[in-house]
């Protein structure tokens, strides 16, 4: 992810070890890394002895603005975007699938919008994730 964002180094990073009693001597395994210049996060898997990249959520209020089939993601208001979403589903445009926190998706597409913060009425981020990342992330 550090070469795909021109190097920059990751402002954060968040892992921990796979049980309590590893910490001293076990593999720290890293799940997210935080990119404050692009606007994003990463979010990895642990597989075949490594991280795997699984996911990348655009924080649109600091990062890129995410546009789909014309539609707005970022910005709009959270009930607006799924009345949109909704009622292209229902012409028969696309399936919707629901993520495992509840956010609304478009099937086959592997993208869900969120709002990040409690109480706040509009979509601020978007995940891009792989196939399985919302059966087991």
């Amino acid at each position: 992810m550090i070469a795909a964002l021109g190097d920059e180094e990751p402002a954060a990073r968040r892992g921990s070890f796979p049980h309590y009693a590893f910490r001293r001597y076990g593999q720290w395994n890293l799940e997210e890394d935080r990119f404050d210049g692009a606007g994003l996060t990463a979010h990895y898997r642990w597989r075949d002895g490594g991280p795997r990249l699984a996911a990348v959520t655009v924080h649109g209020r600091t990062g890129p603005q995410v546009v789909h089939d014309g539609m707005k993601l970022i910005g709009q208001k959270v009930t607006a975007l799924d009345a949109a979403l909704i009622e292209r589903a229902e012409r028969g445009d696309m399936s919707l699938a629901t993520g495992c926190s509840g956010d609304l998706g478009i099937h086959g597409c592997n993208m869900y919008v969120r709002s990040a913060r409690a109480g706040d009425g509009m979509v601020s981020e978007a995940r891009f994730c792989d196939a399985d990342w919302e059966d087991h992330g």
